[in-house]
């Protein structure tokens, strides 16, 4: 047993031994020692305030006790109004017993402020009580009761109301304090138990150290073995080279990477193996990477064939290492890896068909170039924009393939027409951009221009067919103070304006272009909004019989007066209404309103043929798939009768594509309303197609009644004449002047609208204009209308 006994000690004694001589345990120890007694004599010192607090809680009990003790006898004597002998004895013991209480609670110490309260209280009842005794013993019973109406029992009332909350106010107290200590109690208990899991844990911890310590040593072995294997077989290369670059040791890795031997690198120079333009990042000296923290760096070693691979190399100094003494490069080859990301970045950069640089690269030199002109404003450039038209047409006949196939085309003679400077791109689809520097004059832009629309005059040879095409080109010169993100976009409004002009030609930026889009965007904004701030009206000009000027219906016309603002013409707001897609909705909206005005009329003014609403429409709703229920749902709502309503087309609408115009007009018939050729004269129209059309109205152009010479003058006549021939209805739009109105009535004109009947007027004032026109027309005007046709 003592052997065993001695063993243990033998065992445990170095442990225990070394747990103590840690400064940091020791430490830790004697600071939970120091706050186990502290916790602890902070909890017996607060017990004792615990029962200081229930002692002086006792004390004030008992005074509350004497003084009711007091106060009953007090009533009771007022009450029999008889002061018996044995009612003064009691009196006299409990005011002699009173003071004795008080002084005990004056003797404890007290820990709150309500105590204070407590005393004045009582010394102004027992005052009171005293005098009121006093006329009790004297007889004078009803002026005892007085006293104790005013002063006894108020008085008794706030001191026994002071006493209790005293009472409680050093109860809570002492709850509070027995918690305080119970609780610095518990967290003394809670760190002793600490210290002892501290003390087992540790043991448990240095036992654990000495069994790793055997292990390390083992587990070193046994790394450095396996570090041997694995540099001789790795394939990332580590050299040893000291201070001034002297190779001290290669890997046999070399021999795998590079086709060197590593004996025989040993003794030569970094600068020998690392590319040129790379040393100096291997550079020695205080500032070297060798002198940072273990940096990261790359460089090109040559292979034993002559190429240079690319690096990713850990440079770690090792100098002071008493194994090592030397400046270690662990490299790895990433020459795959480059060539990766340098094909990773040339597809961010250039568009994979043409092999031409993208937008964001585009931008990215054209940007430069803009820098570079702030800091030399004479070097300037220019940006064309080019578009190859109607490109539309190869994808949709031969299909998207032979699309790609012109695009390629595209790039390679736009390459021809550069000289080594310029930078080519395409910005997507059919869309190219020429960066051209070194401008002098817009005309050196201009002769780029021209040198690549002549180039396109040669067909292209798509797969066995020769297709022509050609460009719209836009110019914008480069300036210090506008941005390349701005040029671009100049240089795009510039070939929009050469596509407006007629395709094939090229058209350089000036500012009254970038103010005409301006504009456009600007009423484009607000018209998304005309309809809800209800700021679109209709006026209506009246269509009138030439012979006698009676009212026959009535054209609505669009108005748009935005809020704020003047009112916009409909020659501007309705081509940006089509441009934007905003056209549909506002055309559905003028047809239920003027459908509804219709069925006004016709109840109000009754007419055989009824009054009706000519309606003009623009091609964009006339070819949409919801036109015809557009019709039908406005018909619906308004119950107007169809009969009232004429379908307004232009004349090169309705020849746009005849089937469709066909079909659709016959849709219409369907319905009921009448149609109406507008602008006749000014198209193309094909007699054969205006026999087909199932149209009742040809309605003049305003251009040849406006200067009706001889010319013009025979051209309405045969207007007149073909529609008489197909018995349609013929309408003269723009009549300003009495001559013009006798010549149409000459001609034979049957109906006729313009500023010489009536102006376009609002909806409100047709009623006053339609009464008055009856009530004129009624007199006949064909005596004045043969005197001047006689005049003539």
């Amino acid at each position: 047993m003592i052997k065993v006994v001695r063993t243990t000690q033998r065992t445990l004694n170095p442990r225990l031994g070394r747990l103590v001589a840690r400064p940091k345990l020791a430490f830790v120890l004697g600071f939970l020692a120091m706050a186990i007694a502290v916790l602890a004599a902070l909890s017996w010192f607060h017990r004792n305030q615990v029962d200081e607090a229930r002692s002086t809680q006792i004390t004030l009990n008992q005074i509350v006790v004497l003084t009711r003790e007091i106060n009953n006898l007090t009533l009771a004597t007022l009450q029999k109004q008889n002061l018996t002998p044995e009612a003064d004895t009691e009196m006299r013991a409990a005011r002699h017993a009173l003071p004795e209480a008080v002084l005990a609670a004056h003797l404890h110490a007290y820990h709150t402020a309500a105590l204070d309260k407590v005393w004045p209280a009582l010394d102004n009842y027992t005052t009171s009580a005293g005098r009121q005794w006093i006329l009790m013993q004297v007889g004078d019973f009803d002026e005892a009761k007085q006293a104790d109406f005013q002063s006894v029992s108020p008085q008794f009332d706030l001191m026994q109301h002071q006493v209790q909350i005293s009472i409680e106010a050093e109860d809570k107290w002492a709850q509070g304090v027995a918690l305080r200590a119970t609780n610095e109690l518990l967290a003394a208990a809670i760190l002793v138990a600490a210290a002892i899991l501290i003390l087992f844990l540790r043991f448990q911890r240095q036992e654990h150290i000495d069994q790793l310590e055997v292990t390390e040593r083992t587990a070193l072995r046994e790394s450095e073995e396996r570090f041997r294997a694995l540099t001789e077989q790795s394939t990332d290369i580590i050299l040893i080279a000291d201070p001034s670059g002297q190779i001290k040791y290669a890997s046999p890795s070399v021999h795998t990477v590079l086709l060197v031997h590593g004996e025989g690198l040993v003794g030569t120079n970094m600068v020998d193996l690392v590319h040129p333009d790379d040393f100096a990042t291997m550079s020695t000296g205080p500032g070297s990477v060798a002198y940072r923290q273990n940096p990261t760096v790359e460089f090109r070693l040559r292979h034993a064939d002559g190429r240079w691979l690319h690096f990713e190399c850990v440079v770690r100094n090792l100098i002071q290492h008493k194994n090592i003494g030397g400046i270690v490069y662990n490299a790895r080859d990433i020459t795959e890896r480059k060539r990766t990301q340098e094909e990773l970045l040339f597809s961010a950069t250039h568009d994979a068909l043409t092999g031409l640089p993208n937008r964001a690269l585009f931008l990215g030199r054209l940007q430069s170039v803009v820098d570079r002109m702030k800091r030399h404003p004479h070097q300037a450039a220019a940006v064309l924009f080019i578009d190859i038209d109607d490109f539309k047409v190869v994808n949709d006949c031969y299909g998207h393939a032979t699309g790609d196939v012109l695009i390629k085309e595209v790039s390679g003679r736009l390459r021809a027409c550069m000289r080594s400077d310029g930078t080519i791109a395409r910005m997507g689809g059919d869309e190219f951009t020429v960066l051209v520097e070194d401008v002098t004059d817009p005309s050196d832009a201009i002769r780029v221009a021209q040198r690549i629309q002549f180039s396109f005059a040669r067909p292209f040879l798509l797969e066995g067919l020769e297709v022509f095409k050609s460009t719209s080109i836009g110019i914008a010169l480069t300036s210090p103070e506008i941005s390349a993100e701005a040029v671009l976009q100049n240089a795009d409004i510039a070939m929009y304006r050469a596509k407006s002009q007629g395709k094939a030609c090229s058209e350089l930026f000036d500012r009254t272009m970038h103010e005409q889009v301006m504009s456009r965007l600007l009423i484009e904004a607000k018209l998304r909004h005309a309809l809800e701030n209800e700021e679109l009206t209709l006026h209506y000009q009246p269509i009138v019989a030439v012979d006698t000027r009676a009212v026959q219906g009535l054209e609505a016309l669009l108005r748009w007066q935005p809020s704020g603002s003047n009112s916009i013409p409909p020659s501007t707001f309705v081509q940006v209404a089509e441009q934007c897609g905003l056209i549909v909705p506002i055309s559905v909206w003028v047809l239920k309103k003027a459908c509804l005005e219709a069925a006004s009329w016709r109840q109000r003014y009754p007419a055989d043929p009824p009054l009706y609403a000519s309606i003009n429409i623009s091609s964009k709703h006339f070819s949409h798939a919801g036109f015809i229920g557009h019709v039908k749902d406005a018909l619906e709502e308004s119950a107007v009768d169809p009969r009232c309503i004429t379908i307004e087309l232009t004349e090169s609408l309705a020849m746009n594509d005849v089937a469709a115009t066909e079909q659709t007009m016959s849709q219409l018939r369907t319905l009921g309303v009448n149609l109406s050729i507008d602008d006749f004269g000014t198209g193309y129209s094909s007699l054969s197609y205006l026999r087909r059309f199932p149209v009742d109205t040809l309605k003049i152009d305003q251009s040849f009644v406006k200067t009706m010479d001889a010319e013009n003058y025979a051209i309405v006549k045969t207007i007149i004449g073909l529609a008489r021939n197909l018995e349609l209805k013929v309408v003269a739009e723009g009549v300003e002047t009495p001559n013009q109105h006798q010549l149409l009535a000459l001609a034979g004109c049957g109906f006729a609208q313009g500023y010489l009947f009536a102006e376009p007027m609002p909806a409100k004032n047709v009623g006053v204009f339609i009464e008055s026109n009856r009530r004129n027309s009624g007199r006949t005007k064909q005596i004045g209308l043969a005197r001047s046709t006689a005049e003539l």
